[in-house]
């Protein structure tokens, strides 16, 4: 197989493609689901109070 002017560009961008991806996006959206997820615990209890049996 040749490597053509048009291959090297779409290499390049398949490259930085997979540098944002790794780098920014995944980290970003790994911290805004588990931050929504907490938020979401933490409104729950406000309006229902925490988990467990009830106080005695």
């Amino acid at each position: 197989m040749r490597d053509t002017a048009d291959d090297k560009g779409t290499k390049g961008k398949e490259t930085r493609l997979f540098l944002f991806l790794v780098i920014c996006l995944f980290p970003a959206l790994a911290i805004a689901i588990v931050g929504g997820y907490g938020f979401f615990v933490w409104f729950l209890q406000m309006l229902v109070g925490p988990p467990g049996p009830p106080p005695s």
